[in-house]
This record gives structure tokens, sequence and C-alpha cells, in this order.
């Protein structure tokens, strides 16, 4: 149902480093890259994510209650995802472990505030 989301930042340059790296733990290569955006998926796979300076010219801004939800392949990637986003300029919302029955996840920030999180389940 979704194809990607886009999530505005005030420094393209610095968040591409961000989520370069989490893009390569999960495999997810650079697909689209153009004057301002940077889009990471596979075309044919799942949701992927872009990054791109608000159109309207106006600064970046969080969505309060959005959150980017990355599906890891088990328990070792969440915590290697989580370690990645802090290493790169991410902050923590919350570290990995079980989230009630089934679903285990841990939640970071992106440097421009943006909420994800790395989760696998069952």
């Amino acid at each position: 149902m979704i194809g990607y989301v886009t999530l505005g930042t005030s420094d393209l340059a610095r968040a591409a480093v961000f989520y370069d790296a989490i893009a390569a733990e999960l495999d997810t290569p650079r697909m689209m890259e153009f004057d301002g955006f940077i889009a990471w998926g596979k075309p044919g796979g799942g949701a992927g994510i872009g990054l791109t300076k608000p159109f309207d010219g106006n600064p970046a801004s969080v969505g309060n209650g959005v959150m980017v939800a990355l599906e890891a392949k088990d328990e070792a990637q969440v915590q290697r995802l989580y370690d990645i986003a802090l290493a790169n300029g991410g902050t923590s919302e919350g570290e990995p472990g079980p989230r009630g029955e089934g679903f285990y996840a841990g939640y970071f920030r992106d440097p421009d505030g943006n909420k994800l999180n790395a989760f696998v389940m069952g």
C-alpha cells in the first residue's frame, strides 16, 4: 500500500550520512537522487524513504505523532540499526527491547528530529 515516505530535512548532506548508514544495514541502496532529493529503496521491494528540503522553502519540522518503522530481520539487527542511528547523529527514544507479546523494537530520532523505529514481529 505505501510506496515510500518522504521526510523533511534542513541539511540534506547531514541527513544523507544518517540514512546511508541505516540503508546499508538494511541492504537498501539509494534508488533515486536529484537536486535536493534522495530516496532509498528497491524497485519492486517494500516501501522506501525519501529526504528533501521542504518545497515551500520553510524550515523542516517534525510531525507530532509521526513515526517511520523499519522492519528488521531479527532482534540483533534491531540493535544494530539502533546503534547505527545513534552513531550517526541520531538520538534515543527507547532502547531496543520487547514491547508486548511478539513485538521487539528500538526507537530513535534522526538528526532533524524525525522519529523512527527498528522492529521485528513474532
